[in-house]
């Protein structure tokens, strides 16, 4: 090959390499996101202070939404990284077991990944990127370490420490990984379970995370002028705004009570 095709080729591998430590928000995302943070201020000034000057004044904040929103949108990806790395990891510990090189175990590997999460799944991607790194006489350790980088897991981490531990020492290097492949199975079967566990708890969380401001809507409806004081006079404001700060002292703990790290 070509010293200009090589050059192609690792522009191209590098163009497309992610950093899933950050997360960049698309078009949609802003737009999706910021109408939600819009709507969330015009729920919050009309229930608890029935005033379009406090709407426009919390605006601001809701449009900043999608900035907060984008955490939990790459805490996300990343743990779809984590479960597609625990399916791969397996295909490759069986790859070098059947007596693959690393390489070709990638390769193999990548194929399997692409039935498995299709085209677009970012393991299969990485695997495929890795290989073609490989090939253009890079070591299978400066790959995984760049990847282990950029992933920001601790799974990703611990693998390629292993890997480079295993083939400076000479060791098994397949018993080595097929152990590693195996804890890593075991952690992420673990996180799926606590998952599983807390999935009922975290609906219920976003059901009574809505409960106050449809008891607040049911009872003004229903009695008419019920609140008119809460409204109007500045002890009423001052109430409402303490009732505000408790409720999201309340969100922000139901939040971290079901934030279960493994």
């Amino acid at each position: 090959m070509s010293r200009w095709g090589n050059f192609k080729r690792r522009k191209n591998s590098r163009r497309q390499a992610v950093n899933y430590k950050t997360y960049h928000l698309s078009p949609g995302e802003w737009l999706r996101y910021g109408a939600e943070g819009a709507a969330a201020c015009a729920l919050v000034s009309y229930t608890f202070y029935r005033s379009l000057r406090i709407f426009f004044l919390l605006l601001p904040l809701g449009l900043c939404y999608p900035l907060y929103h984008r955490k939990a949108l790459q805490e996300a990806r990343r743990y779809q990284l984590s479960q597609e790395f625990k399916e791969g990891i397996q295909i490759l510990a069986a790859n070098l077991s059947a007596g693959y090189s690393i390489e070709n175990a990638l390769a193999n590997s990548s194929h399997e990944l692409a039935m498995l999460f299709g085209e677009k799944g970012m393991i299969r991607g990485e695997f495929a990127a890795m290989t073609r790194q490989i090939q253009m006489n890079r070591t299978a350790e400066q790959v995984l370490f760049e990847f282990a980088g950029r992933s920001g897991l601790e799974d990703v981490e611990n693998f390629a420490q292993v890997f480079s531990a295993a083939k400076r020492s000479g060791g098994d290097l397949v018993a080595i990984i097929n152990h590693t492949a195996g804890v890593i199975r075991d952690k992420a079967q673990v996180r799926e379970e606590i998952a599983n566990m807390t999935a009922s708890k975290r609906l219920e969380q976003r059901i009574m995370n809505l409960i106050p401001f449809f008891l607040m809507i049911y009872v003004d409806k229903a009695s008419p002028g019920f609140f008119e004081m809460m409204y109007h006079t500045a002890a009423g404001r001052i109430l409402m705004t303490i009732c505000l700060g408790v409720y999201g002292i309340a969100f922000w703990l139901s939040k971290r009570i079901l934030d279960i790290p493994v």
